[in-house]
This record gives structure tokens, sequence and C-alpha cells, in this order.
């Protein structure tokens, strides 16, 4: 293990936990009261972690986010979702392998997240990893969220760590912009909600995973 890395973070959704289960039956649910034909998972999976006004678009596609509707039913899908947000919901596989690894190696570990608090607070309280995480930073605890690093450079204040002793790993380019403007060391998780049209390779990671068990090699 490198000495410098002191601390390991994650983005959540699509990162440490695949939240898509219950996001696309929050989906479903909204175009079924809506008298629309639900997705498939598959087309659902890769948006999940853009947020409600992503899926919105994705499922209501002739409509703007203007229009007198659109608001209307995103608080809908997000009020779906915050009533079952942990009912499908899991961890990605080898993840609590890797969590036991990091304590037992006193190594820091948290979330940093830009899904908001009142959705990133009871999800990681119904999981089971409130007490667990050194710190979780959501998309309303800084002004900025992510690709600013100002989330990153608040977790390291709360966990005591420079940012060049951690770890962050995240499934998006905002992560990887965020981590490396920060100048923390960055993965790649593929696992993760890419879609078809991203390019991961061009997103100037220091590596990419297919799976959660490959941090532990990496660290």
């Amino acid at each position: 293990m490198s000495k410098r890395i002191k601390a390991v973070l994650f983005d959540l959704d699509g990162t440490f936990a695949d939240t898509a289960p219950d996001l696309a039956a929050a989906l479903n649910q909204v175009l079924t009261e809506e008298g629309k034909t639900p997705l498939s998972f598959d087309k659902i999976r890769p948006v999940v972690s853009h947020g409600g006004i992503a899926l919105i678009k994705l499922g209501f596609c002739d409509l703007h986010e203007q229009h007198i509707d659109f608001e209307r039913l995103r608080l809908r899908l997000l009020d779906i979702y915050l009533a079952n947000i942990s009912r499908l919901t899991t961890v990605f596989d080898g993840i609590n392998e890797l969590l036991e690894h990091l304590e037992k190696q006193q190594i820091i570990w948290g979330i940093v997240t830009n899904k908001p608090s009142w959705l990133t607070d009871p999800l990681m309280q119904q999981m089971g990893y409130t007490q667990r995480a050194a710190t979780i930073i959501s998309g309303d605890t800084t002004k900025q969220r992510k690709p600013h690093p100002e989330p990153l450079f608040h977790a390291c204040k709360e966990i005591g760590c420079q940012p060049n002793e951690c770890l962050y790993i995240g499934d998006a380019q905002r992560d990887i912009i965020a981590g490396n403007t920060a100048g923390m060391t960055t993965l790649l998780a593929l696992y993760g909600y890419i879609e078809d049209h991203d390019r991961p390779d061009t997103w100037e990671a220091d590596a990419m995973i297919k799976h959660p068990e490959e941090i532990n090699a990496f660290l």
C-alpha cells in the first residue's frame, strides 16, 4: 500500500451504492401514473447519477424544463424515491470487504456526492453506514458541487487529511475533474453509471477499475 494514501473517498450513486434499481422504479411509477409506458432498466441505469432532472427528461422526452408540468413531475419522482430509498439499493459487490480492509488498516473512508443531504442522509442511515463513514459530504454541504473541488476540500478538513493523501473514486467525469483539481489520486469506477456515448478513457483518471476489489490492489 502506498504510505501517502490515508483516506479513501467515494462518490455515492454508481460508485459506492447501486441506487439505480430504486431510482428506476421511482421513474417508472411516475410514468405509469402519467399514462406513459415504463422504460427498461437498462435504459434508465446510465442516467440515474445525473439526478431527477435528467430522469424526467429521459422519461418524458418531449418535455422541457420550463414546461408547467416539469417541476411537478420531478418532485413526484423524488417523493417516491425518498419513500423507497433503500428498498432495492445495495452497495456494490466487494464494497463491504473493501471497507473492512480499510478499517483494519486504519485508512479513513467517506462519501462525497452531489446527492442532496435530504436524500443522502436517510440512505446512508438505512444502509447502516452513517456511523462508519468519517465524513459524508452532500451536494448541498458546500456552496459549490462537483466538478468544483470545494466538496473534496471540505471532506479533507473534516477528516484531517491533505488532498494528496486522499484517493477519490467516482463513475462520472465530474468526479474525476473534481478529484484531479483538488490534487487527489483518482480512480474511475467503470462498473458505475456510464453512458454509451461517454469516453472515460479521456477523463484523465489515474486508473480505471472494473470492480471494487481492484481498489485494494491499487492501494
